[in-house]
């Protein structure tokens, strides 16, 4: 028999894909809202891995990533991802979406991110969601897995998830 260890809290993260500024700066107001204070802020980083969103948002679109000073507990991914659908919803224009909102959750080990989409290797949450380890953590550096997003497997978001997980061990040495 296993025994029960204590779990870490982790580090959200979420990212966001946008063509217009005001609609970004009011998701990131919402969010900051519900998640607190963020401490780390992407640069802007084209977005043109997929052609996927261009219908309901038009062309020359971004991307940031944000991550969240406050650690949560991994459970708490299906409500966090509900919460960002809605805001997805309150900021669409005529029913399309102006905004994509992935969160997710960076621990030592892997890059989780939630998902409304079912797929081979994604694990059932619950309250109709999904998780998969995006990345994981070996040899000093986030590795993709077979089904990794082909944006996710770029060395310029690797790099931006080994500096929040820089930030994430930090915070969490005095656990």
């Amino acid at each position: 028999m296993g025994k029960l260890n204590q779990r870490l809290p982790v580090k959200l993260i979420i990212g966001l894909i946008f063509k217009e500024n005001a609609v970004y700066k009011k998701a990131a107001h919402l969010l900051e809202n519900k998640f607190g204070k963020t401490d780390f802020e992407s640069k802007k980083l084209p977005f043109t891995y997929t052609g996927y969103y261009i219908k309901e948002f038009g062309s020359s679109l971004q991307r940031i990533f944000l991550a969240f000073e406050k650690l949560i507990p991994p459970e708490k991914l299906p409500s966090i991802k509900i919460f960002t659908n809605k805001i997805e919803q309150e900021l669409a224009l005529n029913s399309l979406r102006r905004i994509n909102i992935d969160p997710g959750y960076i621990a030592l080990a892997k890059l989780v991110l939630a998902s409304t989409k079912d797929y081979r290797h994604r694990i059932y949450l619950g309250k109709g969601i999904y998780a998969e380890i995006t990345l994981s953590f070996r040899g000093k550096t986030f590795n993709p897995q077979e089904c990794t997003y082909p944006d996710y497997r770029s060395s310029e978001y690797i790099s931006i998830f080994n500096k929040i997980r820089q930030i994430y061990a930090q915070q969490i040495k005095n656990i």
